[in-house]
């Protein structure tokens, strides 16, 4: 075998860039949970403010939790195809 087959590398590369989104993903949403505070400590003037902040931001996580989720299964699937491909390709 030369080379590496086509179908094979197209699943490598589709796997790489879902690992590297995926990687982005996880340092935005570690960086948005530095913001976040588990008890809030607030007066009566900045409550209205900081608790909208707050709740905005937990709301971000939570979408981006999902997204985090999505995107591990999607490359999970991948590297079990490139796997798979391979055996193939070296079984054939």
């Amino acid at each position: 075998m030369g080379g590496i087959q086509a179908p094979l590398s197209y699943l490598l590369i589709a796997c790489g860039v879902a690992t590297t989104v995926l990687i982005v993903l996880v340092i935005y949403g570690n960086s948005l949970s530095v913001r976040e505070e588990d008890q809030i400590y607030l007066n009566k003037g900045d409550e209205a403010m900081m608790a909208a902040d707050q709740r905005t931001l937990v709301g971000k996580m939570d979408r981006l939790e999902k997204v985090i989720f999505a995107l591990a299964v999607i490359a999970g699937i991948l590297v079990v195809a490139s796997t798979a491909a391979w055996i193939w390709i070296g079984l054939k």
